[in-house]
């Protein structure tokens, strides 16, 4: 007898429950139809009585241990008025007030045939299944549940269908069988099935009383087909009868010679004999294997240690357990980790820097940073690695330079990708207590390296993300600090696994956005925007023989020379690396491809500037050209964009009006409209350095324009390119030509430094600038600047504003010039 509160499969409850049964339908012997001619009338809601692991079906009697009050009430009741109830199972059995979702969709109409108090204080009642039917709605849940019902008709047989009828015997005998092999089921239960005669009958007494699977009842009871529920029933006997049998035959063979005190080895000698019976122990190759991949590994005593305590688990483990494969699989990573294993550097500087050098042109830092290393490794023999990070533009050659790396010292290459990462757990790994955990991507990319020193690239570091499952950066904290990595500890390998010869090599475009923390323990190295030059010599060198292959063309095939090439520079791409450059050649190669696959013959073998147009369309850019000094207020300064250095116009025009208002335009940022007003303020306070009459401030507007409004523009670059523009609009003079300048300006008239220097020479160098005004602090910045980019500028470097007026003004005015300055005495006279 199974208790309705509890989930229990204890062998004497279910022999209580076969023995009480058994004597119920005694006394239906020969005369079980009389068990489905009762006739169901429902009026309105029904009581509902719910199940815990147990399933009645129609005709059978079943008794049950009623354990909750709103239970004890509907069988009370129904026993009391002859009333029928609804019988239907919990999905869940710890539920304690069930409602309809909580409920399996299919039951019986039953009734309660007697309720019995036991021995033991508790309360049995033993119910009749009548039909089947189904759950529409609860209507009621308190104090009992209350509910609508539809009834369900069983399709069944005819009797002059032999095959059933067979059927029906086939599952009488395998129950048989099944009695007898089982220790639960008591014997005399044999009898009762021999005699009973009605199909639906037996198929439904075998149904209700065998222990199968709850899911498996609740499969049978769905099926509105007899001959389905019993075609379904003998699939499920065969498997229980053979599994029942083959138990019994362990048992039989593992019982010999065995004691009490040999317990423990009784269970395992039954595990065995299942794996002999399924062909083999395999649990026990696949232990001696780990063991003896082990005996060769090159760990710490800790590691070793924790590795044998963890095989030891996975023996007492059963191979069908979750827990083995967890296991299985944690072992299998400890021994794929390059343990001791480092592979021996190129120490020899001179090839290395040819390496180097073929692979990438320009690049002085990053290979003089690596050369470094190299020679220090050479002197030491032993070193911690260092924490680069590369950060520049897109397309300059961050990712490649890493492998470039990689192959100079004969290093193992890994690059493990961090854009739009923000789970944790991928740095450090899952803990092994969740379903399906796994190591971090560092031991994982380890494992595939077979090495424990080699090139390893974060990429895209700066575009890592956070949220509740975790920061990722934090993460990276312990992996890139060289004082902590020589610990790293990976939740799933739960060991520390030392780092500290790993050469961590991270890669941003921004680093704004990167925890200052992280950045304090990475060095840092700059790579900025090639210049027109740099990029033809890299496209002639690496882009286009690696687009001639990549396209199935030979060297002789075509022909791209420089001239052609810079002309896809200057007016198809507009970037500070060679990505759009290389997409550009891509094009040119892939049409003389199609052309030859078509004609059989290459129209073109060089390309000239002049045939770009028929391969690449008209051109997409024109570079800002300096544009002369013809009208006062109109001044060149130089801008960092994402793409490398622009040249900008600020242009200031003066109107009569009685307010004096400031009208800045062309799509300006805050920072850069306070420049603007900084200006004007200095310049109003100022204006006898200029010679200029207070008054025009009061009845002059004053209209700032930056040109290509439809592009953002930002940051205090232009400060003192505004503050002349303004003086030149003013003083109506015009400005020095062929001059650039950039600088932040106060309000006290001071020229402050500005960053992104080089990007703003090349650009100036483009333009035909000719002179360059910068702050005296930047001068530090021109002086770590290639003597080539530099060739054919001048530099004035100033403190004051006053001297960017001085080298800036001109004396001579524009024609039709606005007098605005202070009358002299003598006119005054």
């Amino acid at each position: 007898m199974r208790r309705d509160n509890y989930m229990s499969e204890d062998e004497k409850d279910f022999e209580e429950q076969n023995d009480s049964t058994f004597s119920l339908i005694a006394d239906f012997e020969g005369n079980e139809e009389q068990l489905f001619d009762i006739k169901v009338d429902i009026d309105g809601n029904i009581p509902i009585l719910p199940l815990r692991n147990m399933m009645l079906f129609p005709g059978v009697f079943l008794p049950i241990t009623v354990g909750r009050r709103s239970s004890m009430k509907v069988v009370k009741d129904a026993e009391k008025n002859k009333s029928f109830i609804a019988v239907f199972c919990q999905k869940e059995a710890r539920i304690e007030q069930p409602t309809k979702q909580d409920l399996y969709p299919i039951g019986v109409i039953a009734k309660v045939v007697k309720i019995l108090q036991m021995p033991d204080r508790t309360t049995t009642a033993i119910l009749q299944g009548i039909r089947r039917t189904e759950l529409l709605e609860i209507g009621q849940l308190r104090p009992f549940l209350k509910g609508e019902v539809k009834l369900l008709d069983d399709d069944v047989p005819p009797k002059t269908d032999k095959e059933y009828a067979a059927l029906v015997d086939t599952c009488k005998d395998l129950t048989i069988r099944y009695v007898k092999a089982s220790e639960m089921m008591h014997q005399d239960s044999v009898f009762a099935i021999k005699n009973i005669s009605n199909p639906m009958f037996l198929i439904n007494f075998i149904c209700t009383n065998l222990p199968l699977k709850l899911e498996e009842k609740i499969e049978l009871i769905n099926m509105d087909s007899l001959r389905d529920r019993t075609f379904r029933l003998l699939e499920i006997l065969n498997r229980e009868v053979q599994l029942m049998e083959l138990k019994a035959s362990i048992q039989m063979r593992a019982r010999e010679d065995i004691d009490q005190q040999q317990r423990e080895y009784f269970l395992q000698q039954q595990i065995k004999n299942i794996q002999e019976e399924l062909g083999g122990n395999t649990q026990d190759q696949e232990i001696e294997e780990l063991r003896k991949k082990a005996r060769a590994m090159k760990w710490p005593f800790e590691v070793a240690t924790t590795f044998d305590k963890e095989v030891a688990k996975l023996e007492r483990t059963h191979p069908q357990s979750p827990d083995y494969s967890i296991q299985l699989n944690y072992l299998q990573t400890m021994l794929g980790l390059p343990w001791g294993i480092y592979t021996v550097d190129n120490l020899n500087l001179t090839q290395a820097e040819k390496t180097l050098n073929k692979d990438h042109y320009g690049l002085e830092k990053v290979k003089e940073r690596i050369l470094e290393h190299l020679a220090v490794l050479k002197l030491k023999d032993d070193m911690k690695s260092p924490i680069i990070c590369l950060y520049g533009p897109p397309g300059v050659g961050k990712t490649s330079l890493g492998r470039s790396i990689a192959s100079a010292l004969k290093r193992k290459y890994i690059r493990m990708s961090l854009g739009g990462v923000h789970d944790e757990a991928e740095i450090r790994g899952h803990r092994r207590t969740y379903i399906g955990a796994m190591p971090g991507r560092v031991i994982k990319n380890l494992i595939k390296a077979g090495s424990s020193n080699p090139v390893f690239i974060l990429d895209e570091i700066d575009k890592l993300g956070s949220d509740h499952k975790g920061d990722p950066s934090s993460a990276l904290l312990e992996v890139l600090d060289p004082e902590q990595n020589n610990t790293f500890h990976d939740n799933f390998l739960d060991v520390d696994y030392d780092l500290s010869k790993v050469m961590f090599i991270a890669t941003a475009n921004n680093l704004n956005s990167i925890p200052a923390p992280l950045l304090d323990r990475m060095e840092m190295i700059e790579i900025s925007g090639y210049i027109t030059e740099e990029k033809v010599e890299i496209a002639r060198r690496h882009l286009v023989p690696k687009a001639l292959e990549a396209n199935g063309l030979k060297k002789n095939n075509i022909k791209i020379p420089k001239d052609t090439l810079e002309a896809i520079v200057e007016d198809y791409t507009r970037e500070s690396g060679v990505r759009e450059l290389e997409k550009k050649i891509g094009k040119i190669l892939r049409k003389s491809a199609r052309q030859y696959a078509t004609d059989g013959y290459f129209l073109k073998s060089e390309i000239k500037p002049t045939d770009l147009y028929n391969f690449l369309g008209a051109p997409e850019y024109s570079r800002d050209k300096y544009q002369g000094n013809e009208y006062a207020g109109v001044v060149t300064g130089l801008a960092w964009t994402a793409v490398g250095g622009e040249i900008l116009f600020v242009e200031t025009s003066l109107s009569k009006g009685k307010v004096g208002k400031l009208t800045l335009t062309g799509n300006l940022g805050d920072v850069m409209k306070e420049s603007a007003m900084l200006a004007l303020e200095y310049i109003k306070s100022h204006a006898s350095v200029l010679e200029l009459n207070e008054e025009i401030f009061d009845n002059w507007n004053i209209h700032i324009h930056v040109p290509e409004g439809a592009i953002p523009k930002d940051g205090p670059s232009a400060g003192i390119t505004m503050a002349t523009s303004l003086a030149s609009a003013l003083t109506q003079r015009k400005v020095k030509a062929n001059l650039a300048m950039t600088g932040e300006i106060t309000l006290r008239g001071k020229v402050l430094p500005v960053g992104g220097i080089k990007e703003k020479i090349l650009a100036a160098k483009r333009a035909g600038i000719k002179e360059i005004i910068l702050s005296a602090e930047n001068e530090k910045n021109i002086n770590e600047i290639e003597a080539i980019y530099l060739k054919g500028l001048k530099f004035h470097y100033v403190n004051d504003i006053k001297e960017v007026f001085a080298i800036a003004l001109t004396k001579e005015k524009v024609a039709d010039a606005i007098d605005l300055t202070v009358k002299k005495a003598e006119d005054k006279k």
